[in-house]
């Protein structure tokens, strides 16, 4: 499903405009990205919690040139869903 498919599908639902549910969608997706960005995990009942993960340094191949490379630890973003999301997924 795309963001385009999400916006309509809850216009439809609630009875608002596209734009309106666009724009809303828009500043969720936004907010949350800012408060990853600050290292702030985002709680949503129900639903789950985004958070960051840092991964460790670690070697890596260039399978090309036959190298070995290190690739330095980093932070990447996470989601992990609640129980009752997994629940209704299986």
């Amino acid at each position: 499903m795309t963001k385009a498919e999400i916006v309509k599908s809850v216009a439809e639902a609630t009875g608002i405009e596209r734009a309106t549910v666009a724009t809303a969608i828009e500043s969720i997706t936004e907010t949350i990205k800012g408060s990853l960005a600050k290292g702030e995990p985002v709680y949503l009942r129900g639903f789950g919690t985004f958070g960051i993960k840092r991964r460790a340094a670690k070697k890596a191949r260039n399978i090309t040139r036959n190298t070995t490379m290190l690739l330095p630890e980093r932070d990447v973003p996470h989601f992990k869903p609640c129980a009752e999301f997994k629940a209704k997924v299986k």
